[in-house]
């Protein structure tokens, strides 16, 4: 397989961590903003959506979308929860993380750490994502006050999902963790897991 990947990206590092979570190899081609890389494997339109990351599987199918590349990589595995409803509990935070989290957490990171995107990044925009920012992350707090992972008795898919951007919205993002301890707790545990690799 290889594997097309931003390796400043949480998109791209959900992928890599659950490969190196099962232990799998990949060839991977890092493409990160504006290297020789990535306009190569735009010009040779290794990117179905125009963006990272994208898994070529041994069959040479290209696959788009992290969470996509997720549920292919980790399906038969522990990762996928056997029953059908705690399944779909996975997949909503999924859906979740794509259409709520990434847009407000990354994105706030993205504004203070790209400089292509410092522009964006007034005063105003970065107060507004903040504050949504927090509410998100209070959501997450709320839900493992009461458990030790998202869905079902142990990790899943869901976990690595939203570990890659949750884990680094205090660094890259600035908000503030404190205030979220079983979030917190939740980090370690998932960074505590055998083959664990960092962004």
């Amino acid at each position: 397989m290889i594997l097309y990947s931003m390796p400043s990206s949480g998109n791209s590092y959900k992928v890599r961590l659950l490969l190196a979570l099962l232990g799998r190899e990949v060839t991977r081609v890092d493409v990160e903003y504006d290297s020789p890389d990535l306009a190569e494997a735009h010009e040779k339109a290794r990117l179905p959506f125009g963006k990272a990351p994208v898994l070529v599987l041994e069959d040479g199918t290209a696959l788009p979308e992290s969470n996509a590349i997720l549920c292919c990589l980790g399906e038969g595995t522990r990762f996928v929860p056997e029953d059908p409803i705690t399944r779909a509990q996975m997949l909503a935070w999924m859906f979740w993380e794509q259409n709520q989290h990434e847009g407000v957490i990354a994105v706030r990171a993205a504004l203070l750490t790209y400089p292509h995107r410092k522009a964006e990044a007034t005063p105003e925009r970065l107060a507004e994502l903040l504050t949504r920012g927090q509410a998100l992350l209070q959501l997450m707090e709320d839900h493992l006050s009461t458990r030790d992972w998202l869905v079902g008795d142990g990790p899943s898919l869901a976990d690595i999902c939203l570990y890659a951007y949750t884990h680094s919205a205090e660094s890259l993002g600035g908000f503030d963790l404190a205030p979220f301890p079983a979030l917190r707790a939740w980090l370690a545990r998932v960074e505590a897991l055998e083959g664990y690799a960092p962004l």
